[in-house]
């Protein structure tokens, strides 16, 4: 188990980490969101002794992570996938981690099938594309067979196929028993993935909650779609709901049951051809805990000049593999 008490750090006068306080329980995937510069990444460090906080403690089964007797054995993290020497082949880079580790070399074989990357183990890892170190990034946090596993966006450079891979890993290893603990800015991919959630922002605690709990306390938005909108909008309003009108016509109430909605509709006499209860997701509900706590807002338009070349906004990350891409 993780624990992180009253844990606070500062930069300079910049507060990354604010009294945060927190759980994290084994034989669940519990994942780690926040927006840029949450102070995601600055915990995990704290966590695994890599820096050293101002106030608070951070633990692994009750001791700091400098006092473990065999480190590699009890905690596997992964913080960089390029954090190896790009002239040193895959297979070496592992036996030397497994080396310092006091862990027999037979696991480095064991690792690389379970990443899918033995057939390129003889390749220097600098040649890798950010999809293959992803998974020699994992290779190296299972190779002490470690009860407790952080990953810092392990699925960044991952193809579709390469992200199921991962996902169903951190499953099976939450199965077996173990605390796995997984930043990530891919709602929608953590909403498959994670059992509960950690939200934090401005380096402090906005939520701890399951997914299931989280989404279902977010606003729920219902769809109404009448012949007479302009007569049922008004009294939407004045009941105290919030209405948007789609390019199609439909109404899109917030503020209200959908009971109540479909009353104001039958007193205004107005047919009713649609009326539903659109759920929330789990990116919808993170942008409305997080709202205040986005340290930049971008404009939504996209301007002649700005973005990529022509104007254009610069493409997302990609995502690579199922055995290794070449």
């Amino acid at each position: 188990m993780i624990r992180v008490s009253h844990l606070t750090k500062r930069f300079g006068p910049q507060l990354a980490v604010d009294d945060l306080s927190f759980e994290v329980q084994p034989g669940v995937v519990t994942g780690f969101l926040g927006p840029n510069g949450a102070g995601k990444t600055t915990t995990m460090r704290l966590v695994l002794g890599l820096a050293n906080p101002d106030k608070g403690t951070a633990t692994i089964n009750g001791s700091p992570y400098q006092r473990l007797r065999a480190p590699m054995r009890e905690v596997g993290a992964l913080l960089d996938a390029k954090s190896y020497h790009p002239g040193r082949k895959a297979r070496d880079h592992l036996l030397a981690l497994a080396q310092a580790g006091h862990i027999p070399s037979r696991r480095v074989g064991e690792v690389l099938d379970l990443v899918g990357l033995s057939d390129v183990a003889g390749r220097k890892a600098g040649t890798f594309s950010l999809g293959m170190a992803q998974r020699l990034g994992i290779a190296a946090t299972l190779l002490g067979d470690p009860p407790i596993l952080i990953f810092d966006e392990p699925v960044n450079g991952l193809d579709p196929e390469g992200i199921v891979w991962a996902r169903t890993l951190m499953q099976s290893l939450a199965r077996q028993g173990r605390t796995v603990f997984v930043s990530s800015h891919l709602m929608s991919e953590m909403a498959l993935t994670a059992t509960r959630v950690i939200v934090i922002g401005k380096g402090h605690l906005i939520a701890d909650s399951t997914v299931d709990a989280l989404v279902k306390g977010a606003t729920s938005v219902v769809r109404l779609r009448t012949t007479m909108p302009e007569a049922v909008a008004p009294r939407l309003l004045a009941a105290g709901g919030s209405v948007q009108t789609t390019d199609d016509g439909a109404l899109m109430v917030t503020g209200l049951e959908p009971s109540a909605i479909g009353d104001i509709a039958f007193y205004a006499q107005a047919p009713v051809h649609e009326l539903s209860l659109l759920e929330a997701s789990l990116e919808e509900a993170f942008m409305e805990l997080t709202r205040d706590d986005v340290e930049y807002h971008a404009r939504g338009d996209v301007s002649p000049g700005t973005g990529g070349p022509n104007g254009s906004q610069s493409p997302q990350a990609s995502w690579p593999t199922g055995p290794a891409t070449r």
